[in-house]
């Protein structure tokens, strides 16, 4: 039922052992990112298995999806009816020696197993126990499930993403789990701050990451311009609300997406491609009336762009220091050089995913174990 432990692996969290019962994308993606960086992580399945166990197309040769693969490398692997009381006591004979546990189950339900937050805070002080939810366990939505994209839909999120209202655009959610993906992320976080704390009073402590504030922390800077001065955002394509030139452009070819950021950038853009008077035009000088003569200012871009291929250009561009990119799918992006060289796709026994983004100078991410099976 507990798999044997592995020898230490090395890493920034060597030595730390994480408890995971969390499921489906949060969670799992933040215990892979302890786990990457050297934390003994086991996983604990209920006897159904996680369900992104089943969210294929496609699937490897035991019938476990692609999904699954990308959340849950470098752990072990067990399963457990935490509903018979058995299976409660072998996980708390796992707590007695565990820093970190991480669950996202349904508000009240480790409660009603013995297994909450103050339960466990009086038997295992130094535990850390973190807890995913939807809407925080209380207030108006308190309890309640949550998932990615109902989240972006509630926030606001998807309000701004998609084409503009005037073009015939609709609010759109954004085309990965960003909500999930940046609460696993503060999950992360949470715990590193408490295991930090914890070096000083000798405690854990209890935290609680929901998806609903994830979700509202990344609305920068639509949430900021409207708390400064009452605008309500709206959808704006690929343009940036607040920067212009910031936006994609034609070219020759394909598309290119400028991302011009300051008055230097903006001047070394036009002389690149042959319009220099263009950053010297009052209605172009500064970003503030660049702004107020988009429609204008992108006519004038793509009617000099026309001149240029786009991936040739975007590296020149790029290297002279306007920061610029052709638009490439997801095979070209996992095949890039760059990518290659960044060591970002990693592969272990015939797995092979997404490596850690930490770059630690001396205790680097590594990648031991993969996915663990189906548990029977």
């Amino acid at each position: 039922m507990n798999p044997p432990r592995l020898p230490l692996p090395e890493g920034s969290l060597q030595g730390l052992r994480v408890v995971d019962l969390s499921r489906v994308l949060a969670g799992p993606y933040c215990t892979q990112m302890l786990a990457d960086h050297g934390a003994d992580v086991l996983k604990v399945e209920p006897p159904a298995g996680d369900e992104t166990r089943t969210w294929g197309p496609p699937f490897d040769e035991d019938g476990t999806a692609s999904y699954f693969h990308g959340l849950n490398r470098n752990k072990r692997g067990c399963t457990m009816d935490l509903t018979q009381a058995e299976q409660r006591a072998v996980l708390m004979d796992l707590l007695a020696d565990a820093d970190v546990l991480v669950e996202n189950f349904k508000t009240g339900t480790m409660e009603k197993w013995g297994l909450g937050p103050d339960e466990l805070a009086q038997r295992f002080p130094r535990l850390v126990y973190c807890r995913i939810t939807g809407y925080g366990a209380d207030g108006p939505m308190g309890g309640l499930p949550g998932y990615d994209a109902a989240i972006q839909a509630l926030v606001g999120i998807m309000s701004v993403n998609g084409e503009p209202a005037a073009k015939g655009g609709d609010a759109l959610r954004v085309g990965i789990p960003v909500v999930d993906m940046v609460t696993g992320l503060n999950a992360a976080l949470g715990i590193s701050f408490a295991l930090l704390e914890r070096q000083r009073s000798g405690r854990g402590q209890y935290l609680e990451v929901a998806l609903y504030d994830a979700g509202m922390s990344v609305l920068h800077p639509h949430s900021a311009n409207h708390l400064m001065d009452g605008r309500i955002p709206g959808r704006s394509g690929n343009a940036h609300p607040n920067i212009a030139p910031y936006d994609t452009f034609a070219t020759a070819t394909e598309k290119i997406f400028l991302a011009v950021g300051n008055d230097k950038q903006f001047a070394t853009l036009c002389r690149l491609i042959g319009v220099p008077h263009l950053s010297a035009d009052e209605r172009f000088a500064v970003n503030s009336r660049r702004n107020a003569n988009r429609e204008a200012l992108t006519q004038a871009l793509e009617a000099a762009l026309a001149n240029f291929e786009c991936k040739p250009l975007a590296e020149r561009l790029a290297r002279e220091g306007v920061p610029c990119a052709p638009i490439q799918d997801v095979p070209a992006a996992l095949a890039d050089p760059h990518t290659r060289h960044r060591g970002m796709v990693v592969e272990i026994d015939g797995y092979r995913g997404v490596a850690s983004p930490i770059k630690l100078s001396r205790t680097p991410a590594s990648y031991r174990l993969r996915p663990p099976r189906r548990q029977t």
